[in-house]
């Protein structure tokens, strides 16, 4: 069994002064509002309803943390799966979003313990204005992102691939970027985004 299917919530944060030590390895996962963010999370960790999506883009404006227990000692965390509040939602007030995405690119650049970063695209609309944007704070960061072109099952193995190419392209100011199909439903590309989280988390695990 995957350690991921062992995560449990375990904090929800409103600011970073209110995340616990930065002393394991944490992942995150960021991506436009409704990407399938939630919908990743649950599939990777084989859980019905570990991380919760709202109807409503950009209800969710915390910081969730899930904690993959330490083989041994279960009482601790080995490593963390962070869900960071979506972005690019347009019913939300301007300052609201602001704060956020300050929020946001304060986690990605300051928080110590991040080994990795998931960031999701939906494989339909390419790289967006906000994804450059969120590129553009990574990057500088040197930290290893893996994208997942969400929703792939949408598209044609040939025209996934081509997005793979593009995606590639467009983000190449990130130095170690690998680019995957994903589909939560259909279960595509999920074996090998596993490996690749918990590589981060502990590369002796997989």
């Amino acid at each position: 069994m995957s350690i991921l299917h062992q995560s449990k919530f375990f904090v929800s944060a409103a600011k970073l002064n209110q995340l616990p030590p930065a002393s394991v390895p944490e992942v995150c996962f960021v991506g436009r509002s409704n990407v399938g963010k939630s919908s990743a999370i649950n599939v990777l960790t084989n859980q019905r309803r570990l991380a919760f999506s709202s109807k409503t883009p950009g209800r969710t404006r915390l910081i969730n943390l899930f904690g993959i227990p330490n083989p041994q000692a279960p009482d601790h965390a080995m490593g963390f799966l962070v869900d960071l509040p979506g972005y690019g939602f347009a019913s939300v007030a301007q300052n609201t979003r602001e704060e956020w995405a300050d929020v946001l690119g304060s986690y990605l650049r300051e928080r110590q313990s991040l080994a990795g970063i998931v960031l999701l695209i939906d494989i339909r609309r390419g790289v967006t204005d906000l994804d450059r944007r969120l590129a553009e704070w990574i990057a500088p960061t040197g930290k290893p992102v893996l994208a997942l072109l969400t929703k792939a099952d949408k598209l044609p193995y040939g025209q996934r691939v081509r997005a793979v190419f593009a995606v590639t392209k467009e983000l190449k100011n990130i130095g170690a970027l690998k680019v995957i199909p994903f589909s939560s439903s259909e279960r595509i590309g999920l074996e090998e985004t596993s490996t690749h989280i918990i590589n981060w988390i502990s590369p002796k695990v997989a």
